[in-house]
């Protein structure tokens, strides 16, 4: 699965302001960069989304000092529901590359928790996630288009 194929038209995303998509943004692009390889594919879609998304201020996302300061970040996001899709989303990014690495599990598991996500709720996103890809290869087998 590539990772272009997820954030279509998030409604949740469309609602926040310049500086809470930032945010989100740049939680995915801290995501890219915690196993020391930045796949072009993540890079090419954090680009894409943002751009689609209308963020101004694109060179934002890639500027952060550490995990704190994402962490202390996130807690701009409005509100429950949106960090559900963060979570949502950074599983994704991390399964795009076919290797989940147990740093990118923790960052996940620690922005969960600084948004007040229950670790429960995490892994039920986590397990849709992984549920949603194989129902995407799958289809891709069935339909051909392997």
């Amino acid at each position: 699965m590539t990772y272009t194929e997820t954030l279509e038209n998030n409604s949740h995303i469309l609602k926040l302001n310049e500086e809470q998509k930032i945010v989100f943004f740049k939680a995915l692009a801290y995501m890219a960069k915690i196993d020391d390889h930045i796949d072009e594919e993540e890079i090419k879609y954090i680009k894409g989304a943002a751009a689609k998304y209308h963020i101004v201020q694109f060179s934002e996302i890639f500027n952060f000092q550490d995990e704190k300061d994402i962490f202390n970040q996130v807690k701009k996001l409005p509100n429950r529901r949106v960090g559900l899709e963060l979570i949502k989303e950074l599983c994704l990014l991390g399964h795009s590359d076919s290797d989940l690495s147990d740093d990118e599990v923790l960052f996940i598991g620690k922005i969960g928790t600084a948004m007040g996500i229950e670790l429960e709720k995490i892994e039920q996103i986590s397990d849709w996630v992984v549920d949603k890809i194989i129902w995407l290869e799958k289809g891709k087998i069935i339909f051909e288009d392997a």
